[in-house]
């Protein structure tokens, strides 16, 4: 006959099994709650933007050649505080929201309910990655002004690709350990656009702004962290997307090895010559 299986071992192969289909749900499923929300129901919205910011990059210097460049002294003094208003404000909704949530630092899985407080995590998480759409006009007004040597390798990756990676964020996994990113960066993001909203009144100001190296350490430090806490949450058990734990930590290995290329020809190099 046939043997009777335990019905424990029946019960905990089912809860495997469910875990293991909530697991691969949660790394393909979309979140219910963003989808409705503009520009994520679809790659296809994010991916033109993606393909007219490469246009812009391409084009823009070549229909400068002949131009002056453009005197945008007030507006980059709006744009730059008005983005260390929005960064001060996702910082406090990020810190808020974690701190309400009793969110760990070490592993934190998604909450996809329609809580209060989850849906404010996933708010946040929708105007991080808003705010990393408005961040390509860094690049159009560097072109403008005719600064086509800021316009790296570097700046461009970086701002072409962080509108992926959060279009991804939101749409699977808006809020969890997540929050760690975006509580990181606009918190180097107040810092940095207070930066540059200063360098905008003139050079006058120059000489208040000797800490610009310390910005550029700041965000190196910054992806260190990232890197650590994903790697540490690749390793131990959490019930988080392990997929988009290793496409993070992959991201961050080539941030630090353009940053770190960066801090050493603008900084170390230029320390020797003197």
């Amino acid at each position: 006959g046939t043997l009777e299986e335990d019905p424990q071992i029946t019960h905990s192969r089912m809860a495997a099994a469910v875990h293991e289909s909530v697991s691969l749900c949660v790394c393909h499923c979309p979140d219910k709650r963003t989808d409705p929300w503009l520009l994520v129901y679809s790659p296809v919205p994010v991916a033109l933007i993606f393909l007219l910011y490469l246009c812009v990059v391409w084009l823009g210097p070549r229909l400068m050649r002949h131009r002056q460049p453009v005197d945008l002294r007030v507006v980059l003094i709006v744009y730059n505080f008005a983005m260390v208003g929005l960064s001060a404000y996702m910082f406090h909704e990020f810190l808020v929201a974690s701190w309400l949530s009793n969110y760990s630092y070490l592993c934190q899985p998604v909450d996809y309910s329609s809580s209060p407080l989850a849906m404010r995590m996933a708010r946040v998480c929708w105007w991080f990655f808003f705010s990393k759409i408005i961040e390509m006009s860094d690049t159009i007004f560097f072109i403008l002004r005719k600064k086509d040597s800021q316009v790296t390798f570097l700046h461009v990756y970086h701002h072409a690709t962080m509108i992926f990676n959060w279009w991804l964020g939101v749409k699977y996994v808006a809020g969890g350990q997540s929050f760690f990113i975006g509580l990181l960066n606009t918190f180097v993001h107040i810092i940095m656009y207070s930066y540059y909203g200063l360098a905008a009144i003139g050079p006058h100001m120059q000489k208040y702004l000797w800490w610009k190296k310390y910005l550029t350490s700041l965000q190196l430090v910054q992806f260190v962290m990232f890197l650590l806490h994903t790697g540490y949450n690749l390793l131990a058990e959490c019930d988080f997307p392990d997929s988009m734990n290793a496409f993070v930590f992959g991201y961050c290995v080539t941030l630090i090895i353009l940053f770190s290329n960066f801090y050493y020809h603008s900084y170390v190099t230029k320390e020797k010559r003197k």
